[in-house]
């Protein structure tokens, strides 16, 4: 992920254009400033990524941003790490979170009359 930069620690009400501003006026040249939105209620999620100019320079561009306070929020730029592959596969098992527990949702056997399972009936002589 060469020449990306994380910045993270944005106040919620922070927008692509402002941060764009920010670089513009610290002369740093970007292609792309992204800031990540919540994907159902679309509120900022508090980072963004900014995609660094072919002819910019990495280290030029953090160390005067980095701990910057914007809206009262000291910034933390750093270089973006390359995310992590997730793993969807595995877990699952067996049962659920009862595994004494039978088709019918009771412990035991099924029926009884409604208060309970087969100890029930041992007990009432059935």
């Amino acid at each position: 992920m060469p020449n990306k930069l994380f910045i993270g620690n944005l106040a919620f009400s922070i927008t692509d254009a402002e941060l764009t501003e920010l670089f513009a006026s610290a002369g740093i040249p970007v292609t792309e400033i992204k800031v990540m939105r919540d994907r159902d209620t679309g509120r900022s999620r508090g980072f963004a990524f900014a995609e660094l100019a072919p002819e910019a320079d990495m280290e030029a561009a953090i160390n005067p941003l980095n701990g910057k306070v914007l809206e009262g929020r000291p910034l933390t730029v750093n270089e973006a790490r390359q995310q992590k592959p997730r793993s969807f596969g595995g877990g699952g098992g067996g049962g659920g979170f009862d595994r004494n527990r039978n088709r019918f949702g009771r412990k035991g056997g099924g029926g009884g009359g409604g208060r309970g399972g087969r100890d029930d009936r041992q007990r009432r002589g059935f």
